[in-house]
């Protein structure tokens, strides 16, 4: 049995007021004749408003809602007479128990960003270009102001990078001499964007007619065609490496900012080329300096390990074929306290940044998957005191990286890098029409990455590191800190701003 149906009307109240929507159904009728019982006055009635408040609502806010009345009273109802009602108007119809949102279900703006050419969130970087157009190159965005910096603190890394350094690394010739056009007036940053560019010299197309149509073998030809329907042909596009030149300019500029402000160094060098691997503790990571590295056009800092690497690629070169290998960074000298819980781990925010590089495969830190074959007590690293009162660790299987923030310990990751994918050797492939075909890729190609993916490498990772600063700096130092348990951050001297990075 139902509730007793309310036969008497109520006594009339000042503060209600009742819209009613009318769906010309009998349900209606009997929604109204019971408000007007309980509200002791007939309620206003409209029809389809639904349907035009979820049109106009689509649209953004809604400043005027259109809709039709019936032709007859219903029961005598007071009709509207206006064919059309304000937001204001229904804002009135509220009360505390019933409220009439106009929130709109949709945005008035659909917002886009850029597909993955923007790194960083504070120190933010943007790169452009494709490897046979005009040039290359990257906007820094909230680089800090009165840095002094000038085009010969990137090109040092750029000479470094680029191509046609030596019989290991691809024929292409370009000098790779960077330009600054805005954001730094009378040698220093003025907190302005940055815009630097490099122009291409060396192209040619006409290498790449013949892959035009058919796919190389485990390049990102198809994908793009997948992905876009359409892409740059000539050299690859924006998957080409040299779209990593305005990574290693602004890196470059990252680099600078963190030696200036906390002594720290970030050092990458080649620890294996195919089968030949550098053993582990050949390299001393406490004294390991960049002549060290650059002694040699492998990048190893052992010359006897450097040499056997040389030979490999050369063996391969000559074949038209290519080699893989794996790039060991440290960085000495981090701030502690980089990185956040959870999501934004440092070591999570350093592998995206490293497999985001042309041709990565892998990444690990610290003790790596190595560390899989130890026991809990085998592996962690026991805390002491040291002679100037600093918590550290006597071990650094963590890698410099404990709970996703640095522990001032030396940083260390490992990157490998596959095989070049472009050779010159017969392989089966299909055109854009899908048809099979054996394909001789052309063009000028590394025949290992390795040796210039080291100045890469040193890039991305300063670039993750001077974001991390820069929110470390605002979150947990913008206020006094915790002596106790807090480092403060050294302040740049600006007699040491041109101190060599």
């Amino acid at each position: 049995m139902g509730k007793k149906r309310v036969k008497e009307p109520c006594r009339k109240t000042d503060f209600v007021r009742t819209l009613l929507i009318d769906n010309f159904d009998s349900y209606t009728y009997n929604i109204y004749r019971e408000l007007s019982v309980v509200n002791g006055e007939q309620p206003n009635l409209g029809s389809h408003i639904i349907d035009q408040l979820t049109k106009s609502s689509r649209g953004g806010s809604v400043d005027k809602l259109e809709f039709t009345l019936p032709s007859k009273s219903f029961l005598d109802s007071p009709r509207i007479d206006t064919a059309s009602l304000s937001s204001g108007h229904l804002r009135k119809l509220s009360f505390s128990s019933v409220q009439i949102s106009f929130r709109s279900r949709l945005p008035k703006k659909l917002q886009i960003n850029a597909a993955g050419s923007t790194f960083g969130n504070n120190f933010r970087v943007t790169t452009f270009g494709e490897s046979h157009g005009g040039g290359v190159g990257c906007i820094i965005d909230g680089c800090p102001p009165r840095i002094p910096l000038s085009e010969s603190d990137m090109q040092f890394d750029l000479d470094r990078r680029r191509p046609g350094q030596s019989r290991i690394t691809t024929p292409r010739k370009e000098t790779d001499t960077c330009k600054i056009s805005s954001g730094v007036s009378e040698g220093q940053t003025t907190g302005t964007p940055i815009h630097v560019f490099v122009p291409n010299t060396d192209q040619r197309g006409f290498d790449y007619n013949e892959m035009s149509v058919a796919y190389r073998p485990s390049h990102a030809d198809a994908t793009y065609d997948m992905k876009y329907g359409v892409r740059s042909v000539q050299g690859g596009g924006r998957s080409s490496a040299r779209e990593t030149i305005g990574r290693v300019a602004a890196g470059a500029v990252a680099k600078k900012i963190l030696k200036l402000y906390a002594g720290t160094e970030i050092l990458a060098y080649v620890s294996q080329v195919h089968k030949v691997v550098l053993p582990q503790g050949v390299v001393n990571h406490d004294s390991l300096s960049l002549d060290q590295i650059e002694s040699n056009i492998v990048r190893c800092p052992d010359p006897e390990y450097a040499e056997k690497m040389i030979a490999a690629i050369d063996a391969v070169r000559v074949k038209g074929d290519s080699v893989g290998g794996v790039v060991t960074c440290i960085v000495r000298n981090a701030p502690r306290g980089l990185g956040s819980p959870v999501f934004d781990k440092l070591e999570a925010e350093l592998a995206k940044a490293a497999m985001s590089l042309p041709a990565t495969k892998g990444f690990e830190f610290g003790s790596g998957f190595a560390g899989t074959f130890l026991s809990g007590s085998e592996h962690n690293d026991e805390f002491y005191t040291d002679e100037h009162g600093r918590i550290r660790t006597r071990t650094n299987r963590s890698g410099g990286i404990q709970g996703g923030i640095s522990n001032g310990e030396i940083i260390n990751m490992r990157i490998a890098f596959k095989p070049t994918s472009t050779i010159g050797r017969k392989q089966h492939t299909v055109t854009r029409d899908k048809k099979e075909i054996e394909l001789i890729a052309r063009g000028r190609h590394d025949p290992c990455v390795v040796p210039r993916a080291v100045p890469m490498v040193e890039a991305v990772v300063a670039l993750v590191l001077m974001d991390q600063l820069m929110a470390q700096y605002s979150q947990s130092f913008l206020f006094p800190i915790n002596p106790d348990l807090q480092e403060p951050l050294t302040m740049p001297r600006l007699e040491a701003a041109n101190a060599s990075v």
